[in-house]
């Protein structure tokens, strides 16, 4: 088993241990563990060979010890536990999917809103991840915590975005927003400027637990708006923390189905958002979805390798997943 698999493993562990609210911190801990191993890619059959597994970053003896077997073994014990544990089995259906093939991210924050990076070193960290496109998705205005970006901070951000673009020529550089689905459905930038951009991701992040009939309203607006292509993190919860809003998916994602709007499995493993669960439900009624890692660092576009799993266990087609397009693919399909 390699590094990138093994994460795998890790990951879909620190997730199914996010169901108990006392198992946060181990849940943090696999989580951790598995992003470490899918930065670093190191040669795991060569560090168990020399029992030199607890030298990676985040691995202590139980985890490596769950490391060891999934490289012996290329399973888990541990792992098929926690899945009878939480009612999510193995499927028999789930999906063969070549990561070596993924072309690049839509979804990444820079230090323009609550990134913690340049636009510049996200550039750089998507090529050192053999990206050919990157979409820098900052937010919009609504949470002032956030810096979000209006009009105008969106026109010198495409400033900088040509001289970074002229630095980083093998990675295409897509100018997009994250904007916020009010809590009426209508989104927080005027349709004037969300048809300048190359993606609008619009994502719920307020008014969460709006009651249901009026979410589902809300969500239904949002997918069939004209210049959205990607519903962010479907959800908005936090496993372990936080649930998500509540409403009538199944009308939701036929309606997204409808428009061409894409569906997120956000990677990060805060977020986890499409479930592999909800996911299968999307499919089901006809979606398309992007694999992102909502990545606020450029170490963090490595959570798309450690989250691969759900859209496999979700039973998701490569050819369904919009981030295996080329980018002249991927532009037909956003638009």
């Amino acid at each position: 088993m390699d590094a990138i698999a093994a994460a795998q493993v890790l990951s879909e562990i620190g997730y199914l241990l996010r169901q108990d609210p006392e198992e946060k911190f181990r849940a943090k801990a696999f989580s951790a563990a598995a992003w470490s191993l899918a930065v670093e890619r190191p040669d795991l059959a060569v560090l168990h060979a020399r029992n030199g597994l607890t030298s990676l970053e985040g691995v202590g003896a139980g985890i490596a010890k769950v490391l060891a077997e999934a490289i012996e073994t290329g399973g888990s014990r541990y792992l098929d536990r926690l899945r009878e544990q939480v009612n999510q089995p193995a499927r028999d259906d789930e999906s063969a999917i070549d990561l070596t093939r993924y072309q690049g991210d839509v979804h990444a924050h820079s230090n323009w809103s609550d990134g913690r990076a340049t636009m510049l070193e996200m550039a750089r960290g998507a090529e050192a991840m053999g990206y050919h496109y990157l979409g820098v998705t900052d937010h919009s205005p609504r949470i002032k915590v956030v810096n979000g970006l209006n009009a105008d901070r969106l026109l010198a951000q495409s400033r900088e975005m040509a001289e970074v673009q002229a630095q980083v020529p093998h990675v295409a550089l897509l100018q997009g927003i994250e904007v916020d689905i009010l809590e009426d459905g209508t989104l927080d930038l005027p349709d004037m400027v969300l048809e300048l951009l190359d993606v609008v991701i619009a994502s719920p992040h307020v008014k969460l637990r709006q009651e249901p009939a009026a979410m589902t309203e809300r969500m239904l607006r949002a997918v069939s708006h004209p210049h959205v292509d990607v519903i962010g993190h479907p959800t908005g919860r936090r496993p372990g923390s936080r649930e998500g809003a509540s409403y009538d998916f199944e009308a939701v994602f036929k309606e997204a189905a409808r428009h061409h709007v894409a569906l997120e499995i956000d990677c990060d493993p805060a977020r986890m958002d499409l479930s592999p669960e909800m996911a299968r439900l999307a499919l089901d009624c006809g979606c398309n979805f992007t694999l992102d890692a909502d990545a606020h660092a450029p170490a963090e576009l490595a959570y798309v390798p450690m989250g691969l799993w759900m859209a496999r266990r979700a039973g998701i087609p490569q050819g369904r997943i919009l981030n295996f397009l080329s980018l002249g693919e991927l532009t037909d399909a956003l638009h």
